[in-house]
């Protein structure tokens, strides 16, 4: 199978850690920080949709998951 190119971390102390294609780029507080560091790392695109499974792997929990459980 495939893997995701964009990887959203579980989330931990600082926000959630995103790599691409396994280069980290940073962490998030939101969403809105996510689409934020992959446009700084050239991943752009005119919408980020999160629940697409090819492009998108959250790890213990989606795009509404920010604090840690």
């Amino acid at each position: 199978m495939k893997r995701a190119p964009v990887i959203v971390h579980p989330p931990c102390s600082g926000g959630r850690r995103v790599t691409l294609y396994g280069q980290d780029l940073g962490r998030a507080l939101r969403p809105g920080d996510v689409a934020a560091i992959l446009r700084r790392a050239g991943f752009c695109t005119t919408k980020f949709v999160w629940d697409d499974t090819g492009v998108f792997e959250w790890r213990d929990g989606g795009p509404d998951v920010w604090l840690m459980p």
